[in-house]
């Protein structure tokens, strides 16, 4: 007898698979079109055909979607595994630069930084969502410390925090195009600042106190 698999799991064309991923396209054009404001279940069910009493059990709120959609939308940004520190944050980089290019991703970004700014439980989400990918891209710094290119104690979140911040900055702050300059230059200015020692912990202004 084939084993049933648990209850809510997700299968490659099951309806689960189905329903989560009509309500996460649901949420992202209404994020496109109306913004966090106007996001509500009921507008989420209308537009997936989804019923909302289904919506509602497997996420609870619209912040629970939002959460999930961010989670789907940061797997997209996969990360650079080329066997050369320099290489990867270049690669990283460029798909930072191609994520945001899309008019539809940066309204989902400023949508929802936006409505975080005045929703602390949304606020959380977002903080959440964001911390979590920067810990999974950091792989990449925890491998040039094993392969000798970087000091035991690089800071490795505090490096892809560095690398991220110019795009978020000319995205959300003076809100200019992000192209390919941009990109390089995060690059480049990374690379030389972790070689270079400035995200040691031992730089860090407490470390003198310790």
């Amino acid at each position: 007898m084939t084993e049933r698999p648990p209850h809510g799991s997700t299968r490659p064309g099951g309806r689960t698979a189905r329903t989560r991923a009509a309500v996460l396209a649901a949420a992202f054009d209404e994020l496109d079109t109306q913004g966090f404001g106007a996001l509500t279940l009921d507008r989420l069910a209308q537009r997936s055909g989804v019923h909302v009493s289904t919506i509602r059990r497997r996420w609870r709120t619209v912040e629970g979607v939002i959460a999930d959609l961010l989670a789907q939308h940061s797997t997209t940004i996969p990360t650079p595994d080329t066997g050369d520190f320099r290489q990867d944050l270049h690669e990283l980089a460029r798909v930072i630069a191609a994520f945001h290019a899309t008019r539809r991703n940066r309204n989902l970004i400023e949508g929802i930084v936006a409505a975080a700014a005045h929703d602390p439980n949304l606020g959380r989400i977002v903080g959440d969502a964001f911390a979590a990918r920067i810990q999974h891209v950091t792989q990449l710094v925890h491998h040039a410390i094993a392969r000798g290119e970087l000091p035991p104690d690089t800071d490795a979140t505090a490096v892809i925090a560095a690398l991220s911040a110019p795009f978020y900055y000319r995205l959300l702050i003076i809100r200019r195009p992000i192209d390919a300059h941009l990109a390089h230059t995060s690059a480049e200015a990374t690379y030389h600042a972790t070689r270079a020692g400035a995200f040691s912990t031992r730089a860090r202004p407490d470390a003198t106190n310790r």
